[in-house]
């Protein structure tokens, strides 16, 4: 049997009084489309920064393509291949979406950024770069500069950016936050065209998404696992109905 991509082992992690993640015990098989869900507050936001490097934990592992990552740093969880499409927060306004894709490359080869030039014609940056927005259907938006793309236009750069260093795993914090119908729509169509091609998880409150695009679904309360399993499976779970399905209906319904 296949040892899963992603093993997460007891992960705990406490802010004083209150235990963020309740040792969080989870497996994400290579090429799955998993997502984390869970009302505010669940822990969805320091098992991310976890899971990144950027928070360490109290207790318990993360172990990725076999071998244990926990006490390494964000740039070394990206170069094994996990990646973030938040990798890069900010993009460069001044630069056009090929030009913020292309110094993606650039920084995760490990090459200065004190060249723009080189981001800005060498080839062998370039042409990864071409390749990832090729891939999520912004290719015609190349040559255009970032403060005349969208906000649905941003995020999809932002998940190209993280594609463009080829990574085993990319990570999602809610990239449909702040979209409207349309927008959501077509990321959910990208998103759907990634899947299975590289594995995916997913956190995101648009509860239509999820269960759209989902093999599996782990739902967070109070930094706990309340239930993980397919979508169907985690649609009847009366205890995920109480916690947190049943908030969502109720709002959206």
């Amino acid at each position: 049997m296949t040892a899963p991509l992603l093993q997460i082992e007891g992960l705990t992690k406490r802010f004083g009084g209150v235990i963020a993640a309740d040792t969080i015990t989870l497996d994400i098989a290579a090429g799955e489309f998993h997502a984390i869900i869970g009302p505010n507050g669940a822990g969805k936001t320091t098992l991310t920064g976890l899971l990144t490097g950027e928070i360490r934990p109290d207790g318990g592992r993360v172990r990725f393509d076999g071998g244990d990552i926990t006490a390494l740093s964000v740039d070394r969880r990206s170069h094994l291949g996990l990646a973030r499409s938040f990798q890069i927060t900010s993009l460069f306004s001044d630069f056009t979406a090929l030009d913020n894709v292309a110094l993606a490359v650039q920084a995760h080869a490990g090459h200065s950024f004190r060249f723009w030039q080189d981001a800005r014609s060498d080839a062998a940056l370039r042409a990864p770069a071409q390749a990832a927005l090729d891939r999520i259907g912004l290719a015609p938006r190349a040559q255009t500069r970032i403060d005349a793309l969208s906000h649905g236009e941003h995020r999809q750069l932002e998940i190209a950016i993280a594609l463009a260093t080829q990574p085993w795993l990319l990570l999602l914090d809610e990239p449909m936050a702040g979209m409207g119908p349309d927008e959501s729509a077509r990321m959910v169509a990208l998103l759907r065209e990634l899947k299975g091609n590289v594995t995916i998880v997913l956190i995101e409150h648009d509860m239509e998404a999820v269960f759209a695009l989902a093999d599996r679904i782990t739902v967070l309360v109070y930094g706990r696992v309340i239930a993980s399993g397919e979508p169907k499976a985690i649609r009847a779970d009366a205890a995920v109905r109480e916690a947190y399905l049943g908030e969502q209906e109720a709002t959206h319904g």
